[in-house]
């Protein structure tokens, strides 16, 4: 008998709007992102993620973003908004991931096959593998070489973020039969306000893969 895949799971990040997150959540989606970057153009606020995750619903995750934060900045910022995890997204170390006392999921900006050594030093809950672009440490909208995610599975659960939208996110779950997607320019009308139409498409798609 053929064991079928699991469901992929969504996070729907960058998100700056409570109407945004609870329509998100009400399309289906198992988590929401909040980035705290302050040079993102998505970036929140404490007070304004705090209170948005204090009235999502229950087994809905909530995610903080940081890039290059301190450990106690990032385990501060997580317990006051009461996070499920977090996701570095910028050059932290596999030492500094083990400081953080919430789940880590390790963002990779890839650009070839060399971008994803070293992955088995890090101890953390999963991968998220987003497009390398010089200048920005995530948001880029550009889509990778998804055949080369498939090699890295075996490291944990791998997230595909980087340019997914209600048209091509279908053949990314095919090509990768990832553990879950990431998606945030693509639904949207504007950086941090989400479009709908597009959040709606996009996981009925997901949904229906």
């Amino acid at each position: 008998m053929v064991k079928p895949n699991p469901p992929v799971r969504v996070k729907v990040c960058g998100t700056t709007r409570l109407k945004d997150a609870l329509l998100a959540v009400e399309c289906g989606a198992d988590a929401i992102g909040f980035i705290f970057y302050k040079k993102s153009p998505r970036c929140v606020t404490l007070k304004t993620a705090k209170e948005i995750c204090s009235k999502l619903p229950p087994f809905v995750h909530r995610v903080g973003v940081f890039v290059n934060e301190t450990a106690e900045n990032v385990n501060r910022i997580a317990d006051r908004c009461g996070l499920d995890a977090v996701q570095l997204h910028g050059d932290e170390s596999p030492a500094f991931c083990n400081k953080i006392r919430h789940r880590v999921i390790k963002a990779i900006r890839v650009q070839n096959a060399g971008s994803l050594k070293g992955l088995s030093k890090y101890t953390v809950d999963g991968f998220l593998l987003d497009t390398f672009k010089d200048d920005q440490w995530g948001g880029t909208g550009k889509v990778f070489d998804w055949d080369l995610a498939r090699r890295v599975k075996k490291h944990g659960p791998i997230i595909i973020a980087g340019g997914l939208n209600p048209r091509n996110v279908k053949e990314a779950i095919r090509k990768v039969q990832p553990y879950g997607v990431d998606v945030s320019s693509g639904v949207e009308q504007s950086p941090g306000k989400k479009d709908p139409k597009k959040l709606k498409a996009f996981l009925k798609t997901v949904r229906g893969s």
